[in-house]
């Protein structure tokens, strides 16, 4: 066996029997149903059906008849004065008390709504939607169009949007994938947050703890840094299968009791099967979107590129410090690259095809996020796939050999925190 494999696999055994790996592994699914149950908990209590009671002041005469408002609303058209609606406001026998001006329909006026506050976001767009549809049915009435015309504004006009593809034709899930897309690429951030640390701590407590001398008397540092990195990573993925196999497993139990609880025709059926029945249709299976084939390929092939690229440089930051309170000055650069592509995903999801989201799936500090988000979202070229593939290789060989580099002269290095001009140094020392 290579020296890489012999400290892979020692980095490997010794963290999967370790009883933080096994806390860990048996905890996950846990954490990760709390995560997944806790806001529906949250928004099932939070959840506010209470009828709100909003006053209605309409100075122009044609607007308070046409606003439509949702069902836990409870409109009072009032002539009071504003002094009597601000104190039943104060008194909470009013939400609030909308004015609508005698010149609002013209486009003159505004419309104005008083509260206390506290009502939310979705409150005030609910009541400035219902204003503005109302507003604008009372132009359309104003201009002289029949009633009936109102009525064919209102109606919802259905659009299915269908991919075309090389096999034919299929439902276009663009939305929900760029969705999946966008989760696929915080779980590359947060798995190369976590694990990249994973290895920087490991090359923090070997060279406090001198072991690093003497491993590095036996081994080249490239072999130590590609071993400790491929070593840490096979232990992350053994974690990740253990947690997708229960998760699994959990949903699969999961789904049989939804099933032995519900009653007989709780679902819709579609179609007959053997003996003249229906088969049921699942309507969360009706909802999951059309994955690519090759998308769940290309998805392991930039997290593991993502993740190997990223240990790389914190191995380095790891191999340059002697404490992980002195990684701090360095841990920026290495951060930075990672949170850029979350702060721009929503403009890759807009625009999967632009420039901008083009360029940063091509360089290597970002594709391992924005080339998944991108594939999920459009249909990308294969050569641009398999270009930012090699480009991440490439980088991920780079950061290897700096890594070992500094690790070489890092390692008999203590009681000195480096400076860039340092590690620059060691860098042509090495």
């Amino acid at each position: 066996m290579s020296q890489i494999g012999i400290i892979a696999q020692r980095e490997y055994l010794q963290r999967v029997r370790s009883r933080a790996f096994i806390i860990a592994t048996a905890l996950g699914p846990i954490l990760m149903l709390l995560v997944l149950a806790i806001p529906i908990v949250m928004a099932i209590f939070s959840r506010d059906d209470s009828t709100r009671v909003i006053a209605v002041v309409d100075q122009s005469g044609e607007v308070a008849e046409l606003l439509s408002f949702p069902d836990n609303f409870r409109i009072e058209q009032t002539t009071a004065p504003v002094d009597t609606l601000r104190s039943r406001v104060d008194g909470g026998q009013l939400e609030g008390y909308l004015i609508l001006p005698d010149d609002l329909v013209s486009g003159a006026g505004e419309a104005r709504y008083y509260s206390r506050g506290g009502g939310g976001i979705l409150l005030n767009e609910q009541i400035a939607d219902a204003v503005r549809a109302g507003v604008r049915e009372a132009r359309i009435l104003r201009a002289g169009a029949p009633a009936a015309v109102l009525e064919i504004m209102k109606e919802r006009v259905p659009v299915r949007m269908i991919q075309l593809t090389d096999e034919g034709e299929r439902a276009d899930s663009t939305q929900v994938l760029a969705v999946f897309g966008y989760f696929m690429g915080f779980l590359i951030y947060l798995c190369v947050i976590l694990y990249g640390a994973i290895v920087m701590r490991g090359v923090i407590e070997e060279k406090t703890s001198r072991i690093s001398e003497l491993i590095a008397s036996s081994a080249k540092p490239f072999d130590l840094m590609m071993g400790k990195v491929l070593g840490i990573g096979a232990m992350g993925l053994t974690q990740w299968l253990i947690w997708i196999g229960a998760g699994i497993g959990l949903s699969a139990a999961a789904a049989a009791l939804v099933a032995g609880v519900l009653p007989d025709g709780a679902f819709p059926t579609d179609g007959a099967v053997a003996g003249g029945g229906a088969a049921p249709v699942n309507p969360i299976a009706e909802l999951m979107p059309d994955i690519p084939l090759m998308f769940p390929v290309y998805f392991i092939l930039f997290f593991l590129g993502g993740y190997l690229l990223y240990s790389s440089l914190m191995a380095a930051i790891g191999s340059a410090v002697e404490q992980e309170a002195d990684a701090q000055q360095f841990m920026w650069i290495v951060i930075m690259p990672l949170i850029l592509p979350m702060v721009m995903i929503v403009n890759v999801m807009s625009a999967p095809d632009g420039l901008v989201a083009t360029v940063m799936s091509l360089i290597p500090l970002f594709s391992p996020i924005v080339m998944v988000v991108r594939m999920a979202a459009t249909n990308v070229p294969w050569w641009e796939v398999w270009l930012s593939l090699i480009l991440l290789a490439g980088a991920f060989l780079l950061a290897i050999w700096i890594s070992s580099r500094i690790y070489r002269v890092g390692i008999l290095s203590y009681g000195k925190k480096p400076t860039f001009k340092e590690l620059a140094r060691w860098m042509r020392q090495a």
